[in-house]
């Protein structure tokens, strides 16, 4: 079966972001004074191919924790549906 992943990659709470405090920092600027607590990330898909969605689900999981994310300065979520 095949199935696509959607994944949120994002800097812990804790930690600084100084690509979203720049950001944020630049809202005014463009007349937006009401957004605030800019927070910069990575969104990445991916396709693959696994026996049922829990597989597909512990493939991901696995990507994430080895290779897309630093869990040490970063969090991950991710959705997977299968593709029709």
């Amino acid at each position: 079966m095949k199935f696509i992943a959607e994944i949120n990659v994002m800097p812990h709470k804790a930690l600084l972001d100084p690509q979203g405090k720049a950001v944020g920092n630049s809202m005014p600027n463009l007349g937006l004074t009401t957004i605030s607590s800019v927070r910069i990330g990575k969104h990445i898909t991916m396709e693959l191919e696994a026996s049922d969605e829990n597989d597909a689900k512990g493939k991901v999981d696995i990507a994430c924790k080895k290779l897309l994310a630093n869990l040490i300065m970063e969090s991950y979520d991710f959705l997977v549906s299968e593709v029709k």
